[in-house]
């Protein structure tokens, strides 16, 4: 009966043109759940959606920590895994309740929630691979849907991967839905913990679009950061630290024979290759090359906007004229960030997403608001040319109320 009640309660969903959907996504950096309240008209091509309320809800210190601390096989233990599972799923809960309090609405009156969850490992298909190609994000949806007593979907990555696909990005999927245009080819680059970028030529089709991580956003600077505070700052506030420093281009060059820089897509990335590990590394280097802290910042920071034009030179402007490039992710803020990535890129001009669309801050958490509806009209919202795929796949599992 548990089955028949949920191909229901998806039926009687999916009937509904207008429908309020909250997204839930908490990113690489680990800094909270992003809430997202979407109104959302419509499905497929003709989607339509409207930002109602935004909240961004912060783990608390000692949360964040355990969340680290499962990012390290090493030191990992299974029955914490099982236990963050559910205790993020509650959190991910609050956040819910969070923003339907915000947009003074009932709880009765939101219809969905698509929940990303929070990745712990990601182990992407890759040649000569000695692992399974696996992937775990945490935040049970059954507690989300029980404690909010709203359907959830969740577990968006798996049947991509399941497909022999990255598993990721998934973004770039409604992207293609929201920002498409006629006559001009646009690039939409997020820079979270990690960094993406969405490619829409002028005109395209779904299956014209590019996309890929293209390595990492704030992810590095972050850890750098809370190592040489000690944990008293999170993250390098405007690139202030790093505006103090020079560039030490001996280290720019080392750290840009990554290999993941010079791979071809399809291609993700994240921890597993730009997280602790690597910013204890940089630290040691830069020590060797008797280097201050804002100096390390600095070329780090430097790194992070190479690593992003290097992307466009390599697999982008040999076959695309860009006309414009839409900056979205908490990396927007970092004013010399940006500073660089203007100074690699002109004369294209790089605008801020909420200058056509969705705030910059919201655009994940909507996307995956907007992946949930789309589960629900049964559509596929992987790219297989983006993601590796062997086929388009319905994504996300249904948790009932």
């Amino acid at each position: 009966m548990k089955g028949v009640t949920t191909v229901k309660s998806v039926h009687r969903l999916a009937q509904k043109e207008v429908k309020k959907v909250i997204g839930l996504m908490s990113g690489t950096s680990v800094d909270g759940v992003d809430a997202a309240l979407v109104e959302i008209r419509g499905h497929g091509l003709e989607t339509q959606a409207e930002l109602l309320a935004f909240h961004s809800h912060p783990f608390e210190e000692a949360v964040r920590d355990r969340i680290f601390n499962l990012f390290q096989p090493e030191t990992s233990q299974v029955d914490e895994l099982c236990q963050m599972n559910f205790l993020i799923g509650t959190i991910f809960a609050d956040a819910v309740l969070s923003v339907i309090h915000d947009a003074q609405l009932e709880r009765e009156e939101i219809d969905l929630i698509g929940s990303h969850g929070q990745t712990v490992y990601h182990l992407p298909p890759q040649m000569e691979a000695h692992y399974i190609p696996s992937t775990l994000q945490i935040g049970e949806p059954a507690v989300i849907a029980y404690r909010t007593g709203i359907p959830t979907i969740a577990n968006f990555r798996v049947a991509d991967l399941a497909a022999g696909g990255q598993g990721a990005p998934l973004v770039p999927y409604v992207d293609f839905l929201l920002y498409r245009q006629v006559n001009r080819t646009v690039a939409l680059q997020n820079i979270g913990g990690i960094s993406n970028v969405t490619l829409i030529p002028a005109g395209a089709q779904g299956s014209d679009v590019h996309a890929s991580d293209t390595g990492p956003g704030n992810m590095v600077i972050d850890s750098v950061m809370e190592i040489l505070t000690d944990g008293r700052k999170k993250y390098d506030n405007a690139g202030e630290f790093a505006a103090q420093g020079n560039i030490c281009e001996p280290l720019l060059g080392e750290w840009s024979r990554h290999p993941f820089i010079s791979a071809a897509p399809p291609k993700t990335t994240g921890r597993e290759a730009f997280g602790r590990q690597f910013a204890h590394q940089a630290i040691k280097q830069a020590q060797i090359q008797n280097l201050g802290a804002a100096d390390l910042v600095a070329t780090l920071t430097a790194f992070t906007a190479h690593t992003i034009s290097d992307y466009y030179h390599r697999f982008l402007f040999p076959n695309y004229s860009v006309d414009e490039i839409y900056i979205s992710g908490g990396g927007s803020h970092n004013l010399t960030l940006m500073q660089h990535l203007k100074q690699l890129f002109e004369p294209i001009p790089l605008l801020p997403i909420d200058a056509i669309g969705i705030s910059g801050d919201a655009k994940e958490a909507v996307a995956f608001a907007i992946l949930a509806n789309e589960a629900v009209h049964g559509h596929p919202t992987n790219l297989p040319q983006v993601t590796g795929a062997s086929e388009p796949m319905v994504l996300g599992t249904f948790s009932p109320a």
